[in-house]
């Protein structure tokens, strides 16, 4: 087995405030999400888009959290958080819905690309070029939490996991990193270019990310309280 690295979550600590390898994570990847599509705009020449890029882009940030965060309450613990409702604001805790996130972030660019009569397909092809580098940074934060591991194994990179009972266990958070991150941001990087219709990256992010989740899942701890 190989040791589990036992990483801190918290980078530093000053009194109350903590900084989290987590939120970290979802930074990074905000960041590199604004920059890739802020190049595809520039690149496609998208002047409507690039004229309310800032704007529509803190719009899907706040969706993305917001639905995250009211997915995991809502479909995967929600009995805990009626007992202690303030925990729903603890969101460096961990706790984030993929599927909550998308359907928040889908709800806010249709009401956004209405209002600003911006073409909603276009708006989906861009951002879900760039999805996975988020997911992938996600999971490492997962990993640095030792939560969302994998089903217990004996192959040779298993870890134990300390909240996951003495039994080396499948690192499936790196799993998911790998595939749903790395891969398939190249995938679709390598694609936007070729796939000219409407929706088509959008489309194609659906049933890669439906595919490596289904494998994942064959590696993945089934737990009705984990969410992403």
């Amino acid at each position: 087995m190989i040791p589990y690295p036992h990483i801190d979550p918290v980078i530093f600590a000053a009194g109350p405030l903590k900084i989290r390898w987590y939120g970290l994570m979802y930074v990074l990847g905000f960041i590199a999400s604004y920059m890739l599509v802020k190049h595809q705009i520039k690149q496609l020449k998208l002047h409507d888009f690039d004229r309310h890029f800032e704007n529509l882009n803190m719009t899907l940030i706040l969706c993305l959290v917001l639905g995250g965060r009211l997915g995991y309450v809502l479909f995967y613990n929600f009995s805990y958080y009626i007992k202690y409702p303030l925990e729903i604001l603890a969101t460096w805790h961990g706790g984030m819905s993929f599927h909550g996130a998308f359907i928040g972030v889908i709800i806010g660019a249709i009401f956004f690309c209405r209002a600003k009569k911006l073409d909603f397909w276009q708006c989906a092809d861009l951002f879900a070029v760039t999805t996975p580098i988020g997911i992938g940074l996600g999971r490492i934060g997962n990993f640095i939490n030792g939560e969302l591991f994998g089903r217990a194994t004996t192959v040779p990179w298993a870890m134990v996991f300390p909240d996951g009972g003495p039994v080396g266990r499948h690192p499936s958070q790196l799993y998911e990193s790998l595939l749903e991150g790395v891969v398939l941001f190249i995938i679709l990087w390598t694609m936007r270019n070729r796939l000219r219709f409407r929706g088509a990256m959008l489309a194609l992010f659906l049933l890669f990310y439906g595919f490596f989740r289904m494998v994942v899942e064959l590696f993945r701890e089934p737990d009705v309280n984990i969410g992403l």
